[in-house]
């Protein structure tokens, strides 16, 4: 039995002209390109804008103005990225010949450039389909593996969107020439090429608007009975979704402890109240979103005492920062701060009931955190400490 030879393999390997499809050329992948550009670049924006609310920077002051800003831009963050999922799809496909071009061999420096390009190409594609992959998983709350989400979303992001700048820096003569042909022409409508070439591209721009209005739901409330795919409908208890239960963060038995008080620390004094000591305060009532990163958001009205009134209650200034810790005993974010701006709100509750009726266990009974304009998160539940940090 002879061994293959390189000639061999080298003729069983493709050469792009082995692609005949006729939907495929530079005027369907520019105009592909751009709307994912614009959907990677929102995504990104907004992505920062998220990143900067659960850490913000000393020289970016985020208040709780405006109430519903994390509202929008967390659900925009999340449909640009589904809406980037057909889009990248089919830029893929459009390109996919390019794959089995023959590198260069008449120079090394031909090659060596060659060899970035592609590197280039690489890393995009590859963080990419991590960013938009990881996403989804993300909406759906399902994380098979070990290293932190937020984190490497973050870093990965930054790569995503470094190379589609070297990228279309190196491309962008090849973009500004598919920009410039027309997909078809009025007297070519019959033209089998220019017939695929527009039925793809209005195919993948019909594909993610689709995907948007099959997902919008979560955060906007009139799309949510066409919302087929929303991982949130929006129902719950009390009419408002949970992401983690009582008992998925191990908080069922301090939660119900009869015992319970809540502990307001300011300097070397702590005071404590129960919780019917907490309702025979003077109550505050707000209608005040919560949003979450996976993208779901709804308004809700929420009753209980104002976190700057029980700071200065305690003998603390209301324009403290304060650390929130919960009861909760598994998962992430036990621990929140609230800035001082958010602790000067007077819409900032220590809320003890959600939409006329006491908290239910899983949305944080016996009191937990709402404030304007904060992810889901930080809107911490099963609260049983408060501390003036600073």
């Amino acid at each position: 039995m002879r061994l293959p030879t390189v000639e061999d393999i080298e003729r069983r390997i493709p050469r792009p002209e082995d692609f005949q499809s006729r939907a495929r050329g530079t005027q369907l992948t520019a105009r592909v390109g751009v709307a994912l550009g614009i959907a990677f670049g929102l995504c990104f924006l907004t992505g920062l804008w998220s990143h900067a609310q659960y850490d913000p920077p000393g020289w970016l002051p985020i208040g709780p103005q405006p109430t519903q800003l994390y509202r929008v831009t967390q659900g925009l963050h999340v449909l640009s990225g589904i809406a980037a999922i057909p889009l990248l799809l089919v830029k893929l496909w459009s390109v996919f010949p390019r794959l089995f071009i023959r590198p260069p061999t008449s120079s090394w420096r031909e090659l060596a450039v060659e060899g970035l390009e592609r590197a280039s190409i690489g890393a995009l594609v590859g963080s990419s389909v991590f960013m938009l992959a990881s996403g989804l998983l993300n909406i759906a709350q399902w994380y098979p593996w070990d290293f932190s989400f937020r984190a490497t979303h973050y870093a990965v992001a930054w790569i995503a969107i470094g190379s589609l700048i070297v990228h279309i820096a190196v491309k962008l003569p090849v973009i500004r020439r598919g920009l410039g042909a027309q997909i078809d022409h009025p007297e070519q409508h019959l033209d089998p090429d220019a017939v695929a070439r527009r039925t793809v591209l209005v195919g993948a721009f019909a594909s993610a608007g689709l995907a948007v209005l099959l997902t919008a739901g979560q955060t906007v409330p009139f799309l949510r009975r066409l919302s087929v795919f929303a991982v949130r409908d929006g129902q719950g208890p009390q009419d408002l979704p949970v992401n983690r239960t009582a008992k998925a963060a191990g908080a069922v038995e301090g939660a119900t402890d009869p015992a319970f008080a809540l502990e307001i620390v300011v300097g070397g004094r702590t005071v404590t109240l129960d919780r019917d000591q907490l309702l025979a305060l003077p109550q505050r009532t707000h209608r005040l979103p919560i949003a979450c990163v996976e993208g779901w958001s709804r308004n809700a009205v929420w009753t209980g005492v104002a976190v700057r009134d029980l700071i200065a209650m305690a003998g603390g200034d209301p324009a403290s920062e304060v650390t929130v810790r919960s009861m909760q005993t598994r998962g992430a974010f036990r621990t929140s701060v609230l800035p001082s701006q958010f602790v000067e709100d007077h819409r900032t509750l220590l809320a003890l009931e959600l939409n006329g009726e006491p908290l239910s266990l899983d949305h944080g009974f016996p009191c937990r955190i709402i404030a304007p304009n904060r992810p889901g998160v930080l809107q911490t539940k099963w609260v049983r400490q408060l501390e003036v940090t600073s």
